[in-house]
């Protein structure tokens, strides 16, 4: 499993789980649930924020909540 953080732009993964911090349920809000699948959009030239396709819209999200986000990539 990796990071959401780690997937390269254009890439799909699995969310397999999200780690309990200060993000979770601000995370599992915006669609963020285990099974769901999500696409990179687009990486800020900087790296920082990240497009991410998730639960039928666009959302960008900092690198450091999309760390607590585990995938699976596909």
């Amino acid at each position: 499993m990796k990071k959401l953080s780690e997937i390269p732009a254009g890439r799909k993964a699995i969310i397999k789980e999200i780690q309990k911090d200060d993000f979770f349920l601000k995370l599992m809000e915006m669609g963020f649930i285990p099974g769901e699948q999500v696409k990179i959009e687009q990486v800020a030239p900087l790296g920082d924020p990240i497009s991410v396709y998730v639960a039928g819209y666009n959302l960008s999200l900092r690198l450091n909540e999309a760390e607590s986000i585990l995938v699976e990539e596909i």
